[in-house]
């Protein structure tokens, strides 16, 4: 985002955490939307290409886990610190909309 619109907005500290979150939120329903379509194939074919994007979906999905884990925006292995984490970034984002 554009240093000044992020100042405007108020949302610089949380800029890349919140579009790193709404892209893993998005790969994980991809993930869960191409599991069921592959499940209601009628062909061996439209199957073989709905599993290789499942395939590359688990893969973009691990490579946004990834980012986040190393940025500390996520932590998969350890609920309370999640959750602490969550908490902050609610906080901040109630502070913004008060601003």
């Amino acid at each position: 985002m554009n240093p000044f619109l992020e100042k405007l907005t108020g949302m610089a500290p949380l800029t890349d955490q919140v579009i790193a979150t709404d892209i893993l939120v998005a790969a994980k329903a991809e993930i869960k939307n191409y599991a069921v379509a592959i499940t209601e194939t009628s062909t061996p074919e439209i199957r073989n290409v709905l599993t290789k994007q499942l395939e590359d979906a688990i893969s973009f999905h691990e490579q946004i886990a990834n980012y986040m884990i190393e940025n500390g925006f996520y932590y998969p292995k350890d609920a309370a610190k999640q959750l602490q984490l969550d908490m902050e970034t609610a906080q901040k984002a109630l502070n913004i909309a008060q601003d």
